[in-house]
């Protein structure tokens, strides 16, 4: 069993001169063998339904998601690029 997991993180409101929207993934096996040659598990089989959304965001590196997204955010919407414009009346001196 495998789940695919998608989580969206939203700055603001669409719309919004500072919205901005992602969306991470993560495929989550339920058994996996570990660099060792070892059996693991990531979460117990249950019956359908029985996941709550707490349990499936626990299979998710949110931690690391939410640095990513406050990253992209910040070079998007807080401190965008800047990039240079060229300045076309300049010629090399010959």
């Amino acid at each position: 069993m495998t789940w695919d997991l998608y989580y969206t993180y939203e700055n603001d409101s669409e719309g919004d001169a500072t919205y901005y929207k992602a969306v991470f993934n993560k495929n989550v096996n339920q058994a996996y063998t570990d660099n060792n040659g070892d059996a693991q598990t990531n979460f117990a089989l249950q019956v359908k339904g029985s996941f709550s959304k707490a349990n499936l965001i626990a299979l998710c590196p949110v931690s690391a998601w939410n640095t990513d997204f406050a990253s992209q955010v910040d070079s998007t919407i807080t401190n965008p690029i800047v990039y240079p414009v060229a300045d076309k009346s300049f010629t090399i001196p010959s």
